[in-house]
């Protein structure tokens, strides 16, 4: 039976979707491999809660690796923990463990309050070699590396480097002080929020995640399932949306709402001009032959079939322009018109969120207004990206 909607029950707060390290954008590949190292990452929760446990993943990983010391609390400025608040990590009582390739990894609870949008500073020591890192790229948070068995320091030392990805950790579930439903996003670098002040919480789900929690909605639980680069039909950076949506999504502890804003990749990439210059070579990152409006229609209902037989919503976003962007072409513009006016009008969703009308320019459609993006015309910069939170009825999550 389910717990979704009873006082008490687990419920995904933060996530993070798996990549290997060579599918994703490149950020490890100057880096050796993980050892003797700790790494500290700090995440912004959605929705609070009373105790907290964390997933640690090797599902891309080819050997198994250990951790050798967990610990979380609440984070404090420049990657330091306040005092007070640290809880040591176990699992299933023991203090390390072992994880097996291609496998993820549940932390034993802990009592640890947290409010809505707190910072929490997750810390793991990885005492042997890390053969191939599971990793989500980029993290757009900054976090750390240090030598050796750092994981019960107050303070990042000054010998410590900058972690460019999240590292081995994919999400951190609470037990809710009352009913509570997840909110689960899935989509690509717009997602992920690309283009946005590193540091500052600017994606728009994270946006979304304050909207509500200034509301008291119970649904505030929102779980960022955004890969910069994803595409809903074929892997390229990271596995298709299609093959991860039972892992990123239906998985999810309290799981209510889906949200698909994924789509405009497979179209982007199919109609993208094929030249020899550098857009080339980037292209050779998405294998697959190109795909038609028809075949990302049929991606859309098959996700929407599979949420709903789990009985929970299933909304979706408009794919925002892009002209002037590389991968622009008209018919490229024509696909993602046919497929936005199928969004609108065919019925297949609970809901629909128009980030198109929330970004178009008034004077040239297909266009994003001046400033609204961060310079190349198809990421979003934060008034970007809140004016896409800002657009959503808050009342679809009540």
């Amino acid at each position: 039976m389910t717990e979704m909607n009873n006082a008490g029950s687990w419920v995904r707060s933060w996530g993070a979707s798996p990549q290997a390290a060579h599918d994703g954008l490149g950020s490890l590949d100057d880096h050796p491999p993980l050892a003797d190292v700790t790494l500290r990452q700090v995440v912004r929760i959605s929705g609070g809660g009373r105790r907290v446990r964390v997933r640690f993943t090797n599902e891309f990983g080819t050997a198994p690796f250990t951790i050798g010391a967990a610990q979380v609390g609440l984070a404090a400025t420049g990657g330091g923990v306040q005092p007070g608040s640290e809880r040591v990590l176990t699992f299933s009582g023991a203090s390390a463990v072992t994880v097996p390739a291609g496998a993820p990894i549940l932390s034993d609870p802990v009592d640890l309050p947290l409010p809505a949008l707190a910072k929490l500073s997750i810390s793991l020591y990885l005492p042997g070699r890390v053969e191939t890192c599971t990793c989500h790229d980029p993290a757009l948070e900054t976090d750390w590396m240090i030598p050796g068995d750092a994981v019960a320091a107050p303070t990042v030392p000054e010998n410590a480097e900058v972690l460019p990805v999240r590292a081995l950790i994919s999400t951190v579930e609470l037990l809710s002080d009352g009913p509570a439903k997840a909110i689960v996003v899935v989509g690509d670098s717009r997602t992920d929020g690309a283009g946005s002040t590193p540091d500052a919480n600017h994606s728009w789900p994270e946006l979304l995640a304050e909207r509500l929690a200034e509301r008291g909605v119970a649904a505030g639980y929102v779980s960022n399932q955004g890969i910069s680069g994803n595409r809903m039909l074929n892997d390229g950076i990271g596995v298709s949306a299609l093959a991860r949506f039972d892992r990123d999504v239906l998985a999810t502890p309290g799981l209510g709402y889906v949200v698909l804003s994924v789509g405009g990749n497979d179209l982007g990439i199919s109609f993208a001009p094929r030249d020899d210059g550098p857009l080339a070579d980037f292209l050779k990152m998405f294998p697959g032959a190109p795909v038609t409006t028809d075949d990302v229609i049929a991606g859309y209902r098959q996700l929407i079939a599979r949420a709903h037989e789990r009985g929970v919503r299933v909304y979706a976003t408009t794919i925002a322009p892009y002209e002037d962007a590389e991968l622009y072409t008209p018919e490229g513009e024509s696909a993602r018109q046919t497929v936005n006016e199928w969004i609108r009008t065919g019925g297949a969703f609970d809901a629909v969120l128009d980030f198109d009308a929330a970004w178009r320019d008034p004077d040239r459609p297909s266009r994003i207004r001046e400033d609204f993006h961060c310079g190349d015309h198809l990421h979003g910069n934060d008034a970007g990206y809140q004016a896409l939170a800002d657009s959503i009825d808050l009342s679809l999550f009540s």
